[in-house]
């Protein structure tokens, strides 16, 4: 039987309401400092939330074409920013890029939604202008699989690219893709992970109406608040998160810096209700046995969990109830569980590629950043370390969920590379 292919993380690329460099981020994260703002990209006035986690400020110079970078849909901005930093931050220069046998390497970056704001201008068009006034780039800057398409053309990569669309699982489905690429011997480097941009009037409307969202306007800065009882709802967020999953031998024979290794995934689906997590977590707990299966370690290994944890009154509780199952009643006492999304919002297709630079930054310095918000937790949460102050300690495992609306759940699992 042929030995397992090890797969590591050589780079991180983001673009995030805290900015796109990564040192950058994951330092405001530490520190506790809440990303969300009023949302001034469109007039908001009548809608009963109006903030958000935006991204602020995309640097094009050296990136993109600047009048490619105007047409394309923020998304698509957003990954191709957030993959090409990836490339800078794993030593994939010009030069070294030209050395690698481009058939084996492939790019998974994913969207839920894909091109939000291009479709509801070309909307507006439609039905102002007629079909005639419609953009040639409506259909290309909207579907998810531009983005990494774009990419790879910038590129030359040829080994396989494509989009995965399962809402907030997304960009961890998306890596789990990419590390059976890599582990099946099809690529030796994807760049992988998610992009979101839903801060338009749609996609914020769309989410108001359904009254998933904090209506905290006051107080914006604490409307995140998971596992606290004062929670209302969700915060949107936006941005992309993108890290560069490549074959061990590979990253060492070009000399990569090696952040972590991936070390497996788990998928599995609810199948019980369109927009609601079956309340006691089963979907989830088995999502997590499968990445532990995979891994090829047990819960006791895993000290770390970057939660899913959104805010929502029913999916932070099930997701507790999950690693109860998973971890026993009392098996949970030694694991540090925190929601990034306190921090940011909730981004989405983007979330699951986020949160994983979130946690592979914590195991390279050491550091799990607090949650915020947190000031009255429910009573099943208190069983649970959730930190609400920066955590100093070693991370022998960790995992990264994710689920999505349709019942899709996504559990990824990255640990410190100890060498051969």
């Amino acid at each position: 039987m042929a030995e397992k292919r090890r797969i590591v993380i050589t780079g991180l690329g983001i673009v995030s309401c805290f900015g796109s460099n990564v040192d950058t981020f994951f330092d405001q994260l530490v520190a506790g400092k809440s990303g969300v703002t009023m949302i001034d990209q469109f007039p908001c006035e009548d809608y009963s939330t109006r903030f958000a986690g935006s991204v602020r400020d995309v640097p094009i110079e050296g990136y993109m074409d600047k009048k490619q970078a105007r047409r394309v849909d923020p998304f698509i901005r957003y990954s191709m920013v957030a993959g090409k930093k990836a490339l800078e931050d794993g030593g994939l220069t010009p030069e070294v890029l030209e050395r690698l046998d481009k058939k084996r390497c492939g790019i998974l970056i994913s969207s839920g939604m894909g091109g939000m704001s291009v479709f509801y201008e070309g909307t507006k068009t439609l039905l102002n202008k007629g079909h005639n006034r419609i953009t040639p780039f409506f259909v290309p800057y909207i579907i998810t699989n531009m983005a990494g398409a774009l990419l790879s053309i910038d590129l030359g990569f040829k080994g396989p690219c494509y989009s995965i669309s399962t809402a907030c699982a997304t960009a961890n489905y998306s890596m789990c893709s990419a590390a059976s690429h890599i582990r099946n011997g099809e690529a030796d480097l994807i760049i992988c992970g998610g992009a979101e941009a839903p801060i338009n009037p749609v996609g914020v409307g769309g989410f108001v109406v359904m009254k998933a969202l904090s209506k905290r306007n006051d107080e914006y800065e604490k409307a995140s608040r998971p596992w606290d009882k004062g929670r209302d709802g969700f915060v949107m967020g936006e941005g992309a998160g993108v890290l560069i999953l490549e074959e061990l031998e590979h990253a060492k024979k070009r000399g990569a810096k090696i952040y972590a290794e991936f070390l497996g995934g788990g998928l599995s689906t609810d199948a019980y209700h369109m927009t609601a997590p079956q309340q006691e977590g089963e979907g989830v707990a088995q999502a997590m046995h499968y990445a532990l299966d995979q891994a090829s370690i047990g819960p006791e290994d895993i000290n770390y969990i970057n939660a899913h944890a959104t805010s929502t009154m029913v999916g932070d509780l099930c997701e507790l109830r999950a690693i109860n199952k998973v971890f026993g009643k009392t098996g949970h006492d030694h694991v540090v569980i925190n929601s990034t999304k306190s921090l940011t919002g909730h981004c989405l297709g983007a979330a699951a590629g986020i949160e994983a630079i979130a946690l592979v930054k914590s195991i390279e310095r050491g550091v799990v950043h607090p949650n915020i918000n947190l000031d009255d937790p429910e009573e099943e949460a208190k069983a649970f370390r959730l930190p609400k102050e920066p955590v100093e300690m070693k991370i022998t495992a960790a995992m990264n969920n994710s689920f999505g609306f349709g019942g899709h759940n996504s559990v990824t699992i990255f640990a410190p590379y100890k060498g051969d």
